[in-house]
C-alpha cells in the first residue's frame, strides 16, 4: 500500500470518529432536555397534588368541597334528563302581522261592528314547528255564536296553527256590537267601468235591467247611510250589444262603498252598443303674424272634413272641428303637419292630423269705406243716435293682393259694445272681428264712435242708426 493510500485511509477513519462523537454529544443533549422536561412536569404535578390535598383535607374548605362533589354527582346521574330539559327549553318565536280575523256569528240575523279586520300574532315553539305553523292555513277566530243583540267582549282564539306551538294574539280581544238586521228596498242605478278598454268609436247606450229594485239587508244605522245602489257594468272590449250579470254595490252619499247584504248581489243587464258619428268640416284658424312685408296667400289642406265619434247628444252640438296654425312660424312657402284637436266629449275621429300647404306673397293694403257699424250687448234696450248721423267707418285690409281684393264691406264686422252704456252723449270704443282664416287682417282707421244714449228704451232698432248684434 502506498503512502498516499495510507494517508487517505487514516483521514477517513478520523472523519468517522468525529461523526460518532458528534452524534453521541447530540444524544446526550436530547436526553438532558427530556430529563429537565420530566422534572418540570413532576414539580407541577407535585404542586397541584399538594394544592388539592390542602383544599380537600382542610377543615375550612370541607363544606365547599362537599358542595362541588354533590353537584358533580348530580350532573353525572341526571345528565340525560338535563339534556332533554335544555333541548325543550330552546324555543323560537316568530311574529306574523296582519292576520285576518274571522268572526263566527249569525250573519243572517246580526250585523257586527267594532271587530278589527286584522291582528298581529307571535308563534312560539321549536324552529321546525314554528316554520310549519307560519306556512299553515291558520286563522284568528272571534267566536260570537249564541250571543244576542248588544255589546260584547270577543276573545280571540286561533285555529289551524297546530298543537305544537303557542300563539300569542295582539290584541287578545275586542269590544264588538251586534245589531239586528232589517231589510229596505232601493232603486238601481249604474256605472260603466273599464271604459278605457273599449274602442273609442263605440258608445254604450242606456242599459236595460232584469229588475230595477233590490233589497238591502243591514242594521238600520247602516241602511240610513246608503244613498244609492249601483250596478257596475264592465264594457271592456265590447263592440256590439251585450248582456252580463253586473255586480251590485251600495254607496253612501260620498261615493264610498257600504258593507251590506244586497239580495240578489247581481243583476242581469242588456246594454246597447252603437257607433254614432258625424262628418263636419275642418276650419283652419290662423294666429300670429307672418314676417314683416309678407302675407299668407293661400292655405290648402289634404282633408276638408273629419268624421267624429261620440254620443249623439255631444255630436248634435258640434258643427266644425278646429285646426290651428301659428303664422309666426312660417317664413317661406311650407308644408305643415298639424293635429286635429277634438272638441270636448268627442271620443275619437277618423283622422288625427292634416297636412297643410302654405304659400306666401308680398303684403298689400286696401282701404274699404262704408263699413257698417253694429252694436252689441244693448241689454237695457236704450235708444241711441249718432249726432252726425254717421253709421259707417273705413277699414284698412292687409294681406296678399288676391285676398284683399275679394273683401267686401259686408264681410267686415265693426261694432261698439254697449254693455256699460249710460244715458247721455258718450264715446264708445270701436272693435273689429278678425277673420279666422288668417288670410287678411283688418285695421280700424278710427278707434271711437260717438253715440247719444237716451234714457228711454225701445224695441225698435231703427232709432239707433246701427245694427244690433246682442249675441256678437
Amino acid at each position: 500500500m502506498s503512502e498516499q493510500e495510507r494517508k487517505e485511509l487514516m483521514d477517513e477513519e478520523t472523519n468517522k470518529t468525529e461523526l460518532a462523537y458528534r452524534i453521541a454529544e447530540q444524544s446526550k443533549k436530547v436526553a438532558n432536555t427530556y430529563q429537565h422536561l420530566e422534572d418540570s412536569l413532576l414539580r407541577v404535578f407535585r404542586w397541584f397534588s399538594t394544592f388539592i390535598d390542602k383544599i380537600l383535607f382542610n377543615h375550612k374548605h370541607s363544606k365547599l368541597v362537599a358542595l362541588v362533589l354533590a353537584i358533580l354527582m348530580y350532573v353525572v346521574v341526571n345528565f340525560d334528563t338535563m339534556t332533554a330539559v335544555y333541548t325543550s327549553s330552546f324555543r323560537y318565536a316568530r311574529p306574523l302581522n296582519d292576520v285576518t280575523v274571522t268572526a263566527k256569528y249569525n250573519s243572517d240575523t246580526f250585523e257586527i261592528s267594532g271587530l278589527p279586520e286584522k291582528v298581529n300574532i307571535n308563534i312560539i315553539g321549536d324552529a321546525t314547528n314554528v316554520t310549519n305553523a307560519i306556512t299553515s292555513d291558520g286563522v284568528v277566530v272571534a267566536d260570537l255564536e249564541g250571543m244576542t243583540e248588544g255589546t260584547h267582549v270577543a276573545q280571540f282564539t286561533t285555529e289551524g296553527f297546530g298543537s305544537n306551538v303557542e300563539v300569542v294574539i295582539t290584541p287578545s280581544n275586542a269590544t264588538v256590537t251586534l245589531k239586528k238586521k232589517t231589510t229596505r228596498q232601493f232603486d238601481l242605478s249604474y256605472d260603466f267601468i273599464n271604459q278605457a278598454a273599449m274602442d273609442n268609436i263605440y258608445s254604450v247606450g242606456t242599459p236595460v235591467f232584469e229588475y230595477t229594485k233590490v233589497n238591502v239587508r243591514a242594521s238600520k244605522d247602516t241602511l240610513d247611510t246608503i244613498a244609492f245602489v249601483k250596478a257596475l257594468i264592465d264594457v271592456s272590449g265590447q263592440a256590439a250589444d251585450f248582456e252580463q250579470d253586473a255586480k251590485l254595490i251600495a254607496y253612501d252619499s260620498n261615493g264610498m262603498p257600504v258593507s251590506a247584504d244586497i239580495v240578489p248581489d247581481t243583476v242581469h243587464v242588456t246594454v246597447p252598443v252603437t257607433s254614432p258619428n258625424k262628418t263636419v268640416p275642418i276650419e283652419i284658424q290662423v294666429s300670429g303674424e307672418v314676417a314683416e312685408g309678407m302675407a299668407i296667400e293661400n292655405i290648402t289642406a289634404d282633408q276638408q272634413t273629419v268624421t267624429i265619434y261620440g254620443s249623439e247628444a255631444v255630436l248634435g252640438e258640434i258643427d266644425r272641428v278646429i285646426v290651428t296654425l301659428n303664422a309666426s312660424t312660417i317664413t317661406k312657402d311650407s308644408t305643415v303637419l298639424r293635429p286635429v284637436v277634438l272638441p270636448t266629449g268627442v271620443n275619437s275621429a277618423n283622422i288625427n292630423q292634416i297636412t297643410m300647404n302654405v304659400t306666401l306673397a308680398e303684403a298689400s293694403t286696401r282701404v274699404i269705406d262704408d263699413v257698417p257699424i253694429h252694436y252689441r250687448n244693448n241689454t237695457n234696450n236704450y235708444k241711441a243716435s249718432q249726432p252726425d248721423n254717421k253709421t259707417t267707418t273705413s277699414v284698412t285690409v292687409v294681406g296678399a293682393q288676391s285676398n284683399i281684393d275679394a273683401v267686401n264691406p259686408e264681410d267686415i264686422n265693426v261694432y261698439v259694445d254697449m254693455i256699460d252704456a249710460k244715458p247721455g252723449l258718450q264715446e264708445f270704443q270701436l272693435f273689429v272681428d278678425q277673420p279666422t282664416n288668417g288670410l287678411v287682417k283688418y285695421q280700424l282707421n278710427e278707434s271711437t264712435f260717438e253715440l247719444n244714449v237716451l234714457g228711454e228704451t225701445t224695441d225698435d232698432d231703427s232709432d239707433t242708426g246701427t245694427t244690433e248684434e246682442n249675441n256678437g
